[in-house]
């Protein structure tokens, strides 16, 4: 599951997940940057090719419908994950339809962690062509 690209952008204070989000990036060897505030995250967007965004659900002014509104401006979009300790299907399903790409349940367990930011960044990395072409084949398929 080692992939050297993974670049992400941790949004919120993350006080009980923090140590455990920073060994998971390390030991595989990603880049995780850190963001407890808009002007920041955007600083960290702007600056570098982040493919996924980890958002806290409840982020002071400015929660994840607004993360996800905010990183829809940008040229090459990352894959929201929305971290919430409420995680529920309401919200599950919530995300999905609005756009994000998945929630995280908190605190955080190492292999969920694994697998979701994996599965973010090789969604990121498909075309969106391929993207589309995939979703017309499923539903002419359905």
């Amino acid at each position: 599951m080692q992939n050297h690209t993974v670049k992400a952008l941790a949004i919120g204070s993350f006080e009980q997940d923090r140590p455990l989000l920073q060994d998971i990036f390390r030991n595989l060897g990603w880049t995780l940057f850190e963001a407890s505030n808009h002007r920041h995250a955007m600083q960290h967007l702007q600056r570098h090719a982040i493919e996924v965004v980890i958002a806290e659900s409840d982020v002071p002014n400015w929660n994840w419908k607004k993360v996800l509104s905010d990183l829809r401006r940008l040229a090459q979009p990352p894959q929201l994950i929305v971290a919430s300790r409420t995680a529920d299907d309401y919200l599950w399903s919530e995300v999905l339809n609005i756009g994000g790409y998945d929630v995280l349940p908190q605190p955080f367990e190492r292999d969920e962690v694994e697998r979701v930011v994996a599965a973010a960044h090789r969604h990121h990395k498909i075309p969106p062509a391929r993207v589309t072409t995939a979703v017309s084949a499923a539903a002419s398929v359905a």
